[in-house]
């Protein structure tokens, strides 16, 4: 598929995709996401790809849906209609690739279809997090849940019932969870790549388990995900050789 709203490159095992729509504030639309899907599709198959950045063109990341084409989005019909989570959201296209998010500007309403399922956020120091669902008179339902996995449920419900009222700052979203890291504008792009990278250098099946594994734990009970827990490193020993420990030197550890 030629890509139009996003664009796709891959390099030393990183897959980078970038929203491309800045002058409509990365909002997604029909096209969008019948790219996301094939894109989805297009990481899940090619072993190649170790780790992917998610990051965003222009002056902000994403501030959701394009209104202008929602309906069509969403489905004329209330009951035929299609959650945009069902192309958008990489675990709900079984990616068990590590993804990494790199957050600038505004994040709003559905692009937390996105930061929600990524397994590293990270965000630049004027990224901004908000849900204008209920300003608009909007039942908040399908991002927040995501959300509520991510940080405290009493934040959650903070940020959907204040809507436009307010936003979290890059300091809170670090705070309770949402992020793991805060970096300068200038080195958002970089840093993400400087992850990326660390994340691609490891054994690809042993990365991908251990996401898979957790990811799906989440479904579960306790004791279900731990018992079902166990057949994941079993699999990998199946087709991944063994790390040589003694080649892991702490001297190449950092500290964060």
């Amino acid at each position: 598929m030629h890509y139009e709203t996003i664009t796709y490159d891959l390099a030393d095992g990183v897959g980078v995709v970038t929203l491309n729509r800045p002058a409509k504030l990365n909002t997604f639309n029909p096209a969008m996401c019948e790219e996301f899907a094939d894109l989805w599709a297009r990481v899940r198959e090619d072993d190649e790809v170790r780790c992917l950045v998610l990051r965003a063109a222009g002056d902000h990341f994403s501030v959701g849906l394009d209104v202008k084409e929602g309906r069509t989005a969403m489905g004329d019909n209330p009951w035929n209609g299609y959650d945009p989570g069902d192309h958008l959201s990489p675990k709900r296209n079984r990616v068990w690739k590590p993804i990494i998010a790199a957050v600038q500007g505004m994040c709003a309403g559905g692009a937390f279809y996105w930061v929600n399922e990524s397994d590293i956020v990270i965000c630049s120091d004027d990224a901004t997090f908000f849900d204008p669902h209920t300003t608009y008179g909007m039942t908040a339902a399908l991002e927040p849940i995501g959300m509520a996995y991510r940080m405290p449920l009493g934040d959650v419900l903070r940020m959907v019932l204040l809507g436009l009222d307010e936003r979290m700052s890059p300091q809170r979203a670090l705070e309770v969870g949402l992020v793991t890291e805060v970096v300068e504008r200038s080195q958002l792009w970089k840093r993400a790549d400087e992850l990326a990278a660390l994340v691609a250098a490891k054994p690809p099946w042993s990365v991908q388990g251990s996401i898979k594994a957790i990811w799906q734990s989440l479904d579960l009970t306790r004791t279900q995900a731990l018992d079902r827990a166990f057949t994941f490193p079993q699999l990998t020993k199946l087709v991944q050789e063994p790390v040589d420990r003694g080649a892991v030197r702490p001297d190449t550890w950092t500290v964060r």
